[in-house]
């Protein structure tokens, strides 16, 4: 792969660096070849081609090569197809970014996640509150799930016992899915956890995930706020900490 052309490859720009007084380093997320470094160059000068197109959350086209590291982006274009995410939408597309840059590994293929992606993007262009939650919470689940971070879903983690439709259960970075205690923040039902592991079949859409979210929603984002957090090893992702500092002003 490293020294063959890339051709028409659907990717997304998840977060770009200076490299020099004229070009630009980028980090993008490609459907085939996965999280990918390529330096773009020239691309900061005013006549580029690049300078219009290389921006986060948009459907792109790339065509690169190189058997470096960083390999050389030859040519991109927009695909279209949504505006741009503003206001919270466009912070939360930062933090899905945040999220790929701090738990996916370089050269590794996720074409399954990268589409979950494209709908999570299409969803934010959008701007329902309501959506962007759910597609929030479907998109993690289906992160974690990917990178194997993600216990199964419909049998507790410690004996492998099949869930009880009633009984209430908690999702714990250290212990995996287990019985609710009284002093757990937040739990859902065994019948919740259950239709979760469901929706993250193979076969299942990334809308069958975000349906499977509704029940439970707020319940369901502290536990994955904290096994992420857990995961990524920070107490506080960047982006959330700059969407708290906003809604204090």
């Amino acid at each position: 792969m490293a020294t063959q052309r890339i051709s028409n490859e659907s990717a997304y720009v998840l977060h770009r660096y200076d490299w020099s007084e004229s070009s630009l380093i980028l980090e993008v997320f490609t459907r085939h070849y996965g999280r990918v470094a390529l330096v773009a160059r020239g691309a900061k000068k005013p006549s580029s081609s690049f300078r219009p197109i290389l921006l986060p959350l948009q459907p792109l086209h790339l065509a690169f090569g190189g058997d470096a590291e960083i390999r050389t982006l030859k040519s991109a274009e927009w695909q279209g197809g949504h505006v741009m995410p503003t206001g919270d939408a466009l912070l939360s597309g930062y933090y899905l970014n945040e999220l790929l840059m701090r738990l996916l590994a370089r050269d590794d293929p996720h074409p399954v996640l990268f589409d979950a992606y494209s709908a999570t993007v299409q969803l934010l262009a959008s701007q329902s509150i309501d959506t962007l939650q759910l597609a929030l919470r479907a998109f993690e689940l289906r992160l974690l799930r990917d990178i194997g971070l993600l216990p199964l879903l419909d049998a507790e983690t410690a004996t492998l016992a099949p869930l009880e439709p009633q009984t209430r259960y908690v999702l714990v970075a250290e212990a995996g899915l287990r019985p609710a205690h009284d002093d757990d923040r937040a739990s859902l039902s065994g019948e919740q956890w259950q239709a979760l592991q469901q929706a993250l079949a193979d076969n299942a859409l990334f809308s069958d995930t975000v349906r499977a979210c509704i029940p439970g929603l707020n319940e369901l984002k502290t536990q994955l706020r904290a096994l992420l957090h857990y995961h990524c090893g920070v107490k506080v992702l960047k982006t959330r900490q700059m969407m708290m500092d906003l809604h204090a002003l």
